[in-house]
């Protein structure tokens, strides 16, 4: 039951299994009410699949793994969740503003504020979801057999292919997401060893994305506030996927995980493979479990 493939298999069924349930059953609910297209209640739907999936993940960890779920402990949860929020916005901001300094993005309009409960909905779920999946599950389980920086390449690279089906992907693209948000999101999670950080910094860089500027979220098209569009090669400015397989977001995104790394490393946050910890002589005792921050 505690081999990190079985676990792996038993996180994922158990979290995907009941938000599938949940998400077919409020579709159904709201085909029933002839609501199936109020955006209100779409993101009060959406609200309550994020919740679920913290709810099944924290049943996996309290049924499974026997501890408490320190990954969605509530101390200075807030705060890091809009550490992220202002560090994803800050960050596709950044982004946005030199594509518009090489006068490759350009505002023609504004639309009404009604555009914004679609990219919130899709930030939201994509915020937690995916974190829940990506770092909660792939990246701790094996960063506790393997190691930090193993666990590192294999989360960042089986994100990066998590995206080769969507819309105007292309290798390119994927490595993209490979190394601007596995490396970052990543970062952020052995930072602080909870989910709030990593999950306030995809949710604000996805909705800020498609939200905010009107730009494709990893191919998926959005109206946003702003009426806008992106002009020039392909390689510069991310073509079809949207501006995060740009290079400009390539460098500032990496070079922001980079710093979280560093951060993370001078905290002691890095954790050795299990070989090397067995081989190790010198346990101090009473010391935090893996990923149990004290």
């Amino acid at each position: 039951m505690h081999f990190p493939i079985t676990r792996l298999v038993l996180a994922l069924t158990m979290v995907l299994g009941f938000v599938l349930v949940v998400q077919l059953a409020l579709q159904a609910a709201l085909i029933a009410a002839g609501e199936n297209q109020n955006p209100y209640l779409k993101a009060l739907g959406a609200c309550i699949v994020a919740a679920c999936a913290c709810l099944s993940y924290a049943a996996y960890v309290r049924l499974i793994e026997w501890r408490p779920v320190t990954e969605l402990s509530r101390p200075r949860a807030v705060r890091e969740f809009l550490s992220g929020v202002l560090l994803g916005a800050g960050l596709i901001s950044t982004t946005v503003g030199i594509l518009a300094l090489l006068g490759r993005y350009r505002v023609s309009g504004f639309n009404a504020p009604l555009v914004l409960i679609a990219p919130f909905c899709l930030g939201l779920l994509s915020g937690f979801l995916e974190e829940i999946v990506a770092r909660a599950i792939l990246f701790r389980i094996v960063e506790e057999w393997l190691g930090s920086w193993l666990a590192l390449i294999l989360s960042a690279s089986l994100f990066g292919l998590a995206h080769a089906g969507n819309p105007g992907a292309t290798l390119g693209s994927c490595l993209a997401i490979a190394l601007e948000a596995g490396i970052l999101l990543a970062a952020a999670f052995m930072l602080t060893r909870r989910l709030w950080l990593p999950a306030g910094t995809h949710a604000a860089w996805n909705f800020s994305q498609s939200g905010m500027f009107g730009i494709a979220t990893s191919g998926n098209k959005a109206e946003g506030l702003l009426r806008a569009e992106i002009t020039g090669p392909d390689w510069l400015t991310g073509g079809a996927f949207g501006a995060e397989s740009s290079p400009i977001a390539v460098l500032v995104c990496t070079a922001a995980g980079a710093v979280l790394l560093i951060l993370a490393i001078r905290r002691g946050r890095v954790v050795p493979p299990i070989w090397r910890r067995k081989r190790s002589l010198s346990v101090t005792a009473g010391a935090a479990p893996i990923g149990q921050v004290t």
